[in-house]
């Protein structure tokens, strides 16, 4: 049903689209368009069927033998459900939700469930409307759930705080499903009065509750999971993922571009466990858009890793769609929307066309156009005026005895690391700044940081989980000031300086979290920034072990020649570093007897043996000594 409209209106409204459907089904009327041939995964029985599939206004009205005004031959190929994303940031993308719209179309991902808690933080319910608006109508439907955490932490200052109150309105949007990951998990399992309203709140509108609670288990667990949370995208291991399983949760399969679990969690893509499972993303960044994919990543990984095809199609159309109730999607079956994925062959997974609501929205590598939504202009307004912040001198940055904060590489963690009087690049002890930008009050955080890689110069940026505001990271005060000015001047984006010049810049003036541009525009700034630290271009390649079985995932018993065969295929390596215990003890060789020249040889780079805790990746990727 539509806002204010009575059950009376909503049946007439609909009873003719409906009794044409019928007709359709019946043979009585040709459908709207017909795909003949088709082989289509048939999610109830868990095979492929065969059959022409019959729409009527965007909707599945049978499966069988039938004539439609258009009629699209789809033999040769396969069809599945349109694909979901059951857990995401749009935020994260950097761009527009109708950019993220176009960038995602391709892949086959027709639905996704954003949790609006970036922009939230930054304009409160103004923000949550803004989405809502900007993501009316898309080629790809766009369902939220609500913020639970703004602010995050009361550690730093948000642009807004949200209680239950202030968004209890919003559940009676249509694509409102429920309360987003509630990561206070503490504040659950003791009890908060603040924390649990908002779940009671969430379970009187008949919504769900998602969850956030990394390796919680035990009693605490049993505790959060009492108080009404229904799923879990935070498991990095298989055994937190079975405990949760085993008490009721649902699992979300995380493989994004700044957390990375199906290779943690493919045992539970089996018989036994998938029915509870979902895919999701939480952060997909613009070159990941662009080169990775998207939903059909996760897909083609899975199969590639022994996944039963019909088991990783069904995790990332059927299983979310049942978890969310969205009771029309996930299947190709009467009744369904024609949300629909053809597809080549198991193996790539290549997407060939993707159809919404029985619209073709892309084909032939291509797009097709649609409009943006319209947004309000006070809501647009405010989303592009949300920089409340004095200029910032040097002098304003000058410190003396604090903290150093250590990066961990490839962690969200970090390490206390003592204490340090000034910044020193050539130890890569660099100083860092949060500038609060949402109030003018003028509050700047600084300390020091260790396992940056900047030589010189500042870098800065408004997108900063999860209160975003200024932070910026220099070699001196004068560059860091320039930095965290520039940010403010263009109402947010990520800038590289040196000098008092500007040497790279992205611009983000939506909430100082997203661009008006094109994904392909944004990505290249994007990468022009990065290239200010060519040290740390680089990727984390899996090489599975041919020779002791796929099984085997230690990284001391690879060998050689499964080194040589595996990344010998991936282009432009540059140059490879491996731990130390790949190595037999005390020598020069793999397990194999292959030599560590010969593989630099055969790969045609050098080869470089690291030690291995963090710190020794680290001093290698900067090339600098240990």
């Amino acid at each position: 049903m539509k806002p204010h409209e009575t059950t009376a209106q909503c049946v007439e409204r609909k009873l003719g689209r409906k009794l044409r459907l019928i007709r359709v089904a019946r043979g009585e009327e040709p459908a709207d368009i017909v795909f003949k041939n088709a082989t289509y995964l048939n999610v109830f029985s868990n095979d492929f069927c065969h059959g022409d599939i019959a729409v009527s206004d965007g909707l599945i009205a049978g499966i069988g033998s039938y004539h439609g005004s258009k009629e699209v031959d789809v033999s040769g190929s396969f069809v599945c459900p349109g694909l979901i994303d059951a857990h995401i940031h749009l935020e994260s993308s950097l761009v527009s939700p109708a950019e993220f719209a176009r960038a995602v179309i391709r892949h086959g991902t027709t639905t996704v469930i954003t949790d609006p808690h970036e922009i939230a933080n930054v304009m409160g319910v103004d923000g949550i409307r803004y989405m809502l608006e900007a993501t009316e109508g898309l080629p790809v439907d766009v369902h939220f759930m609500l913020p639970s955490c703004v602010p995050a932490t009361p550690l730093d200052e948000s642009g807004c705080t949200l209680d239950y109150q202030a968004i209890d309105d919003l559940y009676d949007h249509p694509r409102v499903l429920g309360l987003a990951e509630m990561m206070n998990y503490v504040g659950v399992i003791n009890g908060d009065p603040a924390v649990i309203s908002k779940i009671l709140a969430s379970q009187a509108h008949h919504k769900k509750i998602d969850g956030h609670a990394p390796d919680l288990s035990g009693a605490d667990l049993n505790a959060y999971i009492a108080a009404g949370v229904y799923s879990d995208h935070e498991c990095s291991t298989c055994q937190d993922a079975l405990e949760k399983l085993q008490l009721g949760q649902f699992i979300m399969i995380r493989e994004g571009t700044a957390a990375q679990n199906l290779r943690a969690l493919l045992p539970l893509l089996n018989q036994q466990y998938y029915s509870r499972c979902m895919f999701a993303t939480d952060d997909k960044h613009p070159l990941d858009l662009l080169q990775g994919g998207h939903i059909d990543y996760i897909i083609r990984e899975a199969i590639a890793c022994g996944v039963d095809p019909i088991i990783a199609i069904k995790v990332a159309s059927h299983q979310a769609a049942r978890y969310f109730l969205m009771n029309n999607k996930g299947a190709i079956a009467p009744g369904y929307l024609a949300d629909l994925v053809v597809f080549d062959n198991f193996r790539h997974f290549n997407i060939q066309e993707v159809y919404k609501r029985g619209h073709c929205v892309f084909a032939d590598g291509e797009v097709l156009p649609f409009d943006a939504p319209a947004v309000e202009p006070s809501l647009s307004r405010r989303a592009h005026e949300t920089f409340r912040i004095a200029p910032v001198t040097p002098q304003r940055l000058a410190a003396g005895d604090l903290p150093v904060i250590g990066i961990v590489p490839g962690e969200i963690i970090t390490q206390n690391l003592g204490r340090a009087a000034a910044p020193d690049p050539t130890h890569d002890i660099l100083k860092i700044a949060v500038a609060e930008r949402h109030h003018g009050t003028g509050h700047i955080g600084l300390g020091y940081i260790k396992g940056y890689g900047l030589r010189q110069g500042a870098v800065a940026t408004s997108f900063a989980h999860d209160s975003h505001n200024i932070i910026a990271v220099g070699a001196d005060d004068a560059d860091l000031a320039f930095a965290i000015n520039r940010i403010a001047e263009m109402q947010g984006g990520t800038v590289v300086v040196h000098e008092g010049k500007v040497i790279a810049e992205l611009p983000l003036p939506v909430a100082g979290l997203m661009s008006d541009a094109p994904l392909e525009e944004v990505n290249d700034l994007l990468e022009q920034a990065k290239a200010y630290f060519p040290a740390l271009r680089g990727q984390v390649i899996a090489v599975e072990n041919d020779f002791f079985g796929h099984t085997i995932d230690v990284a001391g018993l690879l060998t050689g020649q499964d080194l040589s065969a595996q990344l010998g295929r991936v282009p432009d390596l540059g140059r490879v570093l491996l731990p130390l215990h790949m190595l037999r003890h005390g020598e020069n060789v793999f397990l194999d007897d292959y030599t560590v020249e010969r593989l630099s040889a055969e790969l045609g780079c050098p080869v470089q043996i690291v030690g291995i805790d963090g710190g020794d990746l680290l001093d290698a990727m900067l090339e600098r000594e240990g």
